[in-house]
Order: C-alpha cells, then structure tokens, then sequence
C-alpha cells in the first residue's frame, strides 16, 4: 500500500477573512461539532458578531454540559496583544464563564498569558488556546485540525478547590476524584458518544444529551455499593416534560432495552429517569473495568432513546 504525504496548507487560501469566512464557517454545526470533540464540550452557537459596546465578539456558544456561555474569538494568524485585550474586555461585557481563542499560532508570552489566568481565576471560569491548521494529501480537500495549546488543569484546580473548602480531601474524596478521572479517559479511549465531564471528588459527573437543561448523570453510592446511570432535566416546564415522557414510557423502555425507574420527584424542579446496577462498591479498583463498561453501555442507550426526544421539545 503507498501512503500519501501530509501537507500543510495555507489558511488564508482557504479562509480569507475571518469575520466573512471563518467565523460562518465554524458556527456551522459540523464544524463546531469538531471544535467540541476537541475540547469535550458540547457547543452549541447563539450568535456571531455579537456587540460588546463599540466592539463586535466573533463568536457566542452555550456548552450544553454547564449551560454557561462561551466566547470564541478568532485569528487567522499569530497572537497578538490586541486579541488578548479583546477576549478579556468581551468575556466581562458578555459575563461568559469560558473563553476560547483560536488563532494560526499562539505566542509564548500569550500562552503563559492564558495559563496564568487559568490559575488564578475563580472555579467555573476557563480559558482555552487552540492552533487551528489545514492539511491535505496529495489532491484532498484540506482538512482543518484543532491543536489545543493552553487550558485549565481540571485535575489541580478540583484538587485545590475541593481542599480550601474542607481542609483535606477525605479518603472518599479522593477515591470518587480518581473514580471518575478514570472513567473519563476510559469514556474518551472507546470514543463514546457520550461526552463524559471532568471529574471532581463527588459521587456524580454529569454529560451534556445536546439541551440546555437536559443532561446524563452517571453517579456511585459508597454506603448501599450502587451505581447508576440517569436522563435529568430541570427547566421551567419540568413536570409537563416528565409526563410528556412517561407517555412515552413503553416505547423507551423497549427501545432502551429494559425497565427504568421513573421519578418526578413533584416537590422539586428537577425530575429524572434512572438504572441502577447493584453490588458495585466503586472503592473496589479491580471491578472498575466492570463497572465502566455497565455505566457506558447504560449511558449510551440513555442518550440514543432521549436525545432525539430532546431536540424535539419545546421547553418553553
């Protein structure tokens, strides 16, 4: 078999300006879908060229998993201080909790920028460098490539945070933070669909199914040796949701492949649809693989029988 030759292409024969060209294109869905599997997100765009004063933002996105706005501001070559200055003036006028700066090549000065920024920041605000490229091979299409240069140590800042509230993460703190460190890269390394969150000393992580207030849950129980896997949504509509899907019931359970536990929960403003597989003690690490595999099968049915009912409502 011969192989081809990668070859780098030039942005600007591709994207010759950023506002008309580049911004579009990234907004498109499949593009921006490239832009979050990058970043384990799940970006959906709410607008570009918005106004910040006499400025225009290239880019405003929700990540699905938060529900926070993100900033995307964009260069078609290095960085400079100009963008820099405008990424901080647009993420205070938007109040946005994530900023993305996208540009051809980042600076060593503006790479220290965005990591030191990333350690001093309060919990909740990131910000993240990403080098976009093109390449081809031989007569291809150019292909475009996101290289991720500067972003949060989710791992040291969960860590930190977690210690100044209590003083020292308990024994179970510590086995629930690499629990689910573990189950991420084991959820990134069989390339689920389901995008798993980073993980923090709690008994759940959560996964975005694509809607603002709509999410997975994957959660462990140290004293009854459980875990779960969950659809969980809270909005204003909550309680008309729940019996619009409990209509429903048996076809997703069928679909699904299995009885669900239903729970309205009808004093409360979240509802949510649950699986539960017992004898799992998560402080077990030899069982790990076992319970990985159950919690990811689970949360994929999850997702393929709610995702699609999801897009279809009108939470309003």
């Amino acid at each position: 078999m011969s192989l081809g030759k990668l070859e780098r292409v030039e942005l600007r024969t591709v994207w010759n300006n950023e506002a008309t060209d580049f911004t579009p294109w990234l907004a498109k869905p499949e593009n921006l879908e490239a832009l979050s599997e990058t970043l384990g997100m799940d970006l959906e765009s709410t607008g570009t060229e918005q106004s910040v004063g006499a400025f225009r933002a290239d880019m405003l996105c929700t990540d699905a998993f938060s529900g926070n706005s993100v900033l995307i501001e964009n260069q078609l070559e290095k960085t400079n201080h100009s963008h820099l200055g405008q990424i901080l003036t647009y993420s205070a006028g938007l109040n946005v909790k994530t900023v993305i700066w996208i540009a051809s090549r980042f600076t060593d000065e503006h790479r220290a920028a965005l990591d030191f920024l990333n350690e001093i920041t309060e919990e909740g605000v990131s910000f993240f460098g990403l080098e976009v490229e093109l390449w081809k091979i031989g007569n291809s299409a150019p292909a475009p490539k996101f290289n991720i240069v500067s972003r949060p140590n989710t791992w040291t800042k969960n860590v930190r945070e977690s210690t100044h509230q209590t003083g020292e993460l308990t024994q179970v703190k510590k086995q629930q933070l690499a629990y689910w460190t573990a189950f991420k890269e084991f959820m990134d390394s069989k390339k689920s669909p389901v995008k798993c969150n980073n993980g923090s000393p709690q008994h759940w992580v959560n996964m975005s199914i694509g809607k603002s207030g709509f999410w997975l849950t994957a959660r462990v129980n140290s004293l009854k040796s459980v875990i779960s896997a969950d659809f969980r949504f809270k909005t204003l509509s909550s309680k008309a949701l729940y019996q619009l899907f409990y209509s429903d019931k048996e076809a997703i359970e069928n679909e699904f492949g299995g009885a669900l536990e239903w729970n309205e929960l009808p004093d409360g403003k979240e509802s949510y649809v649950t699986v539960t597989k017992e004898k799992a003690d998560f402080r077990n690490e030899n069982d790990w693989n076992t319970q990985f595999m159950w919690l990811s099968e689970r949360l994929e049915k999850l997702d393929s029988v709610f995702r699609k009912r999801v897009r279809k409502v009108d939470v309003e």
